[in-house]
């Protein structure tokens, strides 16, 4: 558990989070987390720590923010795991089953209506489960149409769970209900995350003339008797340290690579991320697993589940994806058309590997789009591509560190809220991020605090020009390996994005919900998804920059 608490100063902290609540309680826009200052009042100078992580503390308001954000993402309580671990009592996707309500039958579907999915879960021994924490995956799909949407997922804490579908189209809806990982995992997940959130081993080359040294570098370093080098951003106080070199100062580090990676499970714990048995499993149906929806009836009200309030933000039909609460998605289809839309445009991407994807995109399907040469490396960048006829500029900037890549010069590592701060912005400005793959094996307070950095450099590129476009890309569900599982599992990704959307809720930004569309696509799952999903996500892009004039 996280603790903020500096004794002497108890009666203090007191007062200020008093303070806070009735700040909180009388200012609504604080509640959306619209930012639009700072709370200036002196906090005691007491390190927030999280076993090896040791944080500066935050502002009351953003402390709390912290706080709320944490509850928020408050995944039910998982089994303690005993010391001789057998999966006799763990969840078995085998066993489990999910069942169509209602269970008669005789229940006609249209379109408008939702569909409710009963899912039971049991362990190796048959026996039903009695507490919630699974991870599951649900979705609804008909390959032949080409199309699917994402299902809502509720825990009801006794080994039963709800999912809920929105229906769409009209022909044959597949449910697919899939057991990302038993709650016993994420038991294991969390401790990982507690105990070795250095298990991603960073590494930093130092160099002078002819001496070299590597040493280890983290936001997190165990403790030794080595002096550190103190790295931590000066402008937005992005902490990172490296271990200093014995015979070389720490301003003559030259580059930043991932090391390795060295996380350690104890005895037995490897069985509950088992390919095939435990882990991204689908779970079989109790009678039959699909429906058949009909046209919608102008007559009859629609069939709405009481237990899920919110719906999908869109569905694939024929391959595209139809957005429902955004603007009507376009089909940019030929690079004149994309040209037509980007001209006059400076579009700025910003972050980790999947919206490098972007940029390689664009880059490929536009000939008149001449990317410069920069002579940097192919997996972080940056990049800068041009079309000077229709004054098109595209740019990528991989994000400030963590970054688990392969040797990244470290005068390249650049943080995204700093460079936001150098863009003037305006109407043909287009700033795309997306922040989340590295971060799985922090502490969640670290990508907070990095969001919250970003949040506030958004807001103020909004204040000094709000006509810039800011499209945020979120996380999405991959494929899992017992390897990946540890550094990179679903579950991560998932509370990350939870975080992420509440962060940025109620400003004027922009989401590709890369979460849904790849859930919803009838293809693998990846952490890069595959070409027609990055399609798709394209034209949503491009229908924020350009979008279709009322008729």
């Amino acid at each position: 558990m996280v603790s903020f608490y500096c004794p002497k100063y108890a009666a203090i902290f007191v007062f200020l989070a008093v303070f806070v609540f009735f700040f909180v309680l009388f200012n609504t826009d604080f509640l959306e987390f619209q930012h639009k200052g700072s709370l200036t009042v002196p906090v005691p100078r007491c390190h927030l720590t999280h076993r090896l992580c040791s944080f500066e503390p935050l502002s009351p308001e953003d402390a709390l923010e912290e706080r709320f954000l944490l509850d928020s993402i408050a995944w039910p309580e998982t089994p303690s795991l005993p010391a001789s671990l057998s999966l006799e009592q763990t969840t078995d996707p085998a066993h489990s089953r999910f069942t169509v309500l209602p269970e008669r039958g005789g229940q006609e579907w249209h379109v408008g209506d939702q569909l409710e999915v009963m899912i039971k879960m049991y362990d190796f021994r048959g026996r039903p489960k009695k507490s919630g924490g699974d991870v599951l995956l649900a979705s609804l799909h008909n390959r032949a149409l080409g199309a699917g949407v994402a299902g809502r997922v509720l825990d009801h804490l006794n080994g039963s769970y709800s999912a809920v579908f929105s229906l769409l189209w009209e022909g044959s809806a597949q449910v697919e209900v899939t057991l990302v990982h038993p709650s016993e995992a994420v038991t294991v997940l969390k401790r990982l995350n507690r105990e070795q959130p250095d298990r991603i081993r960073f590494q930093s080359v130092f160099r002078s003339g002819s001496i070299s040294e590597t040493t280890t570098c983290n936001v997190c370093l165990r403790p030794t008797t080595q002096p550190q080098c103190n790295f931590t951003d000066l402008t937005t106080g992005e902490p990172w340290f490296c271990y200093k070199p014995k015979n070389l100062s720490c301003d003559t580090r030259i580059t930043n690579y991932n090391g390795g990676y060295k996380g350690k499970l104890k005895a037995d714990e490897e069985k509950l991320f088992k390919s095939g048995i435990n882990m991204k499993v689908s779970i079989r149906a109790s009678g039959s697993s699909s429906v058949t929806v009909l046209p919608k009836n102008k007559d009859q009200p629609e069939v709405k589940s009481n237990i899920v309030q919110s719906g999908p933000v869109g569905y694939y039909y024929k391959d595209v994806w139809q957005s429902i609460s955004g603007p009507t998605v376009r089909q940019f289809n030929t690079p004149s058309v994309i040209n037509q839309c980007l001209k006059g445009k400076m579009v700025h991407l910003y972050g980790d590997s999947t919206v490098r994807q972007w940029f390689e995109y664009l880059n490929q399907a536009l000939p008149d789009l001449k990317q410069f040469d920069l002579q940097s490396s192919n997996n972080v960048g940056p990049f800068m591509a041009l079309n000077y006829a229709d004054n098109i500029l595209v740019t990528y900037q991989f994000h400030g560190p963590p970054v688990r890549s392969f040797s990244v010069p470290a005068i390249e590592l650049h943080y995204i809220a700093n460079e936001l701060e150098r863009l003037v912005g305006g109407a043909n400005t287009v700033v795309v991020f997306g922040v989340w793959a590295h971060f799985s094996t922090f502490p969640t307070e670290l990508y907070i605090r990095r969001l919250q950095n970003i949040r506030r450099a958004v807001v103020r590129l909004l204040n000094r020009s709000p006509d810039t476009l800011v499209i945020i890309r979120t996380g999405n569900p991959k494929t899992v390996t017992p390897f990946v599982a540890l550094f990179n599992s679903d579950w991560y990704s998932l509370q990350r994005d939870k975080v992420l959307r509440a962060m940025f809720k109620g400003l004027n930004v922009h989401l590709v919900d890369a979460w849904e569309m790849v859930l919803a696509h009838h293809l693998p799952h990846n952490l890069h998804p595959q070409p027609p999903i990055i399609k798709n996500m394209i034209n949503v892009i491009l229908s924020h920059i350009c979008p279709q004039k009322s008729s």
